[in-house]
């Protein structure tokens, strides 16, 4: 069983500049079959998005999609791990902040993405989480 957040993690998570419009945020989501996306500047984790918060923070008050760039609707207070921390930690941090996923970080710089479905898969193969986070994409 998987010790560090580096084994477990997904490496190169996807991102965005802060001045993206949010369709096209959208259209990567899309694309990775993904629900979040960082907001970086230079490697510096910056925010995240959720395909969640497009439409809480975004849709649902009514702003212009193509006019909204991602830096309005993201979560920009991050709760941050680095490689080498304990994936017990991580599991700590998650339950503490009541957070699905969590910034790798390794001096000062994004290297990956830690999500609920990457530690059940790691901790608990046979749950319903582990199985769904394994499928393929239903586009």
């Amino acid at each position: 069983m998987a010790k560090h957040v580096r084994e477990v993690m997904t490496a190169e998570p996807v991102t965005v500049s802060e001045l993206t419009p949010l369709p096209e945020v959208a259209k990567l989501m899309r694309e990775k079959d993904i629900g979040d996306v960082f907001i970086t500047e230079e490697d510096h984790v910056r925010g995240l998005v959720t395909d969640r918060d497009l439409v809480i923070r975004a849709l649902a008050e009514d702003r212009d999609p193509s006019a909204t760039p991602v830096r309005e609707v993201c979560s920009t207070d991050l709760v941050t791990v680095s490689p080498q921390d304990d994936i017990d930690q991580a599991v700590r941090l998650m339950r503490e902040h009541a957070l699905r996923r969590l910034p790798v970080v390794e001096d000062d710089h994004l290297v990956g993405a830690l999500s609920i479905g990457d530690l059940a898969i790691e901790r608990d193969r046979r749950s319903a989480l582990a199985d769904i986070s394994r499928a393929e994409p239903n586009k």
